[in-house]
């Protein structure tokens, strides 16, 4: 009997995003395990969801599509809009050394993943340009770099790539969730870098289901913050349009961070007038927005990919996903400055390290909310997870699959 196609219209997608948040967020109060280890709602979820939908696959009962890209893309802007206006003067200033650093370090990690790919591709008798389908074209640039760049190697002569980078994407989106938030406890509980003054107050804000900040907020507060968000997104817009102009490519989604910045500064230049409320409303519709945005992108994917993957990619991904622990660890937090801001920045390079940077955003937010925020980390780890990284993973990437090709001409494959 052929498999029944069950197409869900983008407003059941949406409805089932939020209902896998309550569903994560019931199960994080039912399980402590789940908040003692900072795994985020949407992320237990959307992951428990897309789980059952594999099972309706496998059974041969059903497929289940969404209908999700077009609000997705929608979130993911509000959410760098919010992520842009959170960023003041002071912290531009300061974050701009941590900026270069991180740049670096992405850069050098990117080009580790490729050389771990093709290395040990070697090893298990992979062929070099099939290897490089699990270095940092999904990991570091997910499916999005997965879709551009194995059609290269497919032209190149290896045929199954993409089925290979879809699936290797896939693996690094769900190993990245899960990494986050046991990895940053593991951070700050190791090098003591807890404040009995400050932890604790986002769990707490959480149980009662009203935010600090939420107390003293006027409904006029999210309903401007709102309408900031959404004029950031058309001033984005009006950026990207204009520097495609000029012939620059910038992603629609860093236009719109630019956008939030420009609006800080603009409040922020009015000195006279509190803006605090409205910029905690600003932070509530980012996280907002982050919420769906993850929660719609894990019930979607199809987890059934992964079965086509083999055991010698499947140990590919594996020993990537081990390997930027460590890297993290070692590189980012010693490298930043071993303090908690260093810790919630490695926290957020194995997300977007692994595919997606709304997962290093959602990890991140589920460490803060067990101790405390990191206004450095939640605007580095955007800038360079969201623009940065793409430009030089693109150069990296490039570069590794000509030596992959010679590689594999040299082999005879």
């Amino acid at each position: 009997m052929e498999r029944m196609i069950i197409k869900l219209s983008m407003f059941h997608t949406l409805a089932l995003g939020v209902l896998s948040i309550w569903f994560g967020n019931w199960l994080r109060g039912k399980l402590p395990i789940l908040k003692k280890y900072c795994l985020p709602g949407a992320v237990v979820g959307g992951t428990i969801f897309a789980i059952i939908s594999l099972l309706l696959y496998n059974a041969g009962i059903c497929e289940l599509t969404f209908d999700y890209k077009v609000a997705n893309s929608l979130f993911y802007c509000i959410f760098f809009a919010a992520s842009g206006a959170a960023a003041s003067l002071s912290l531009l200033k300061t974050g701009g050394k941590y900026v270069i650093l991180f740049c670096i370090s992405a850069a050098v990690l990117a080009a580790i993943q490729n050389g771990i790919a093709i290395g040990l591709g070697k090893v298990l008798q992979v062929p070099p340009l099939l290897a490089m389908m699990t270095g940092s074209i999904p990991m570091t640039g997910g499916h999005g770099n997965a879709a551009a760049f194995a059609p290269m190697a497919v032209k190149m002569g290896q045929s199954n790539a993409l089925e290979a980078a879809i699936a290797a994407a896939t693996f690094g989106l769900i190993s990245g969730a899960i990494i986050g938030g046991p990895f940053g406890r593991f951070i700050v509980r190791k090098h003591h870098l807890e404040d009995p003054a400050l932890d604790g107050q986002g769990e707490m804000e959480e149980a009662s289901g009203n935010a600090e900040s939420g107390d003293s907020m006027f409904k006029g507060d999210i309903v401007q913050a709102m309408y900031l968000m959404c004029f950031a997104l058309g001033l984005g817009g009006l950026f990207m349009t204009i520097l495609t102009k000029l012939g620059v490519s910038f992603p629609i989604h860093v236009c719109c961070m630019f956008a939030g910045i420009l609006i800080r500064l603009f409040f922020d230049s009015k000195k006279d007038t509190d803006h605090s409320k409205l910029y905690a409303g600003i932070d509530t519709v980012g996280d907002f927005s982050l919420g769906l945005f993850v929660s719609m992108s894990i019930i979607s994917m199809k987890l059934w990919t992964l079965s086509g993957m083999g055991l010698q990619l499947f140990i590919l991904c594996c020993v990537q996903a081990i390997f930027i622990i460590f890297y993290s660890y070692f590189v980012d937090f010693f490298g930043m400055g071993r303090n908690y801001d260093a810790a919630i920045i490695a926290v957020g390079h194995t997300g977007f390290g692994l595919g997606a940077v709304p997962v290093s955003m959602v990890t991140m937010t589920a460490v803060c909310k067990k101790y405390r925020y990191s206004k450095l980390a939640f605007f580095v780890v955007p800038v360079i997870g969201g623009f940065l990284s793409n430009i030089t993973n693109a150069i990296i990437i490039t570069k590794f699959l000509d030596i992959a090709s010679v590689m594999q001409k040299a082999m005879g494959l």
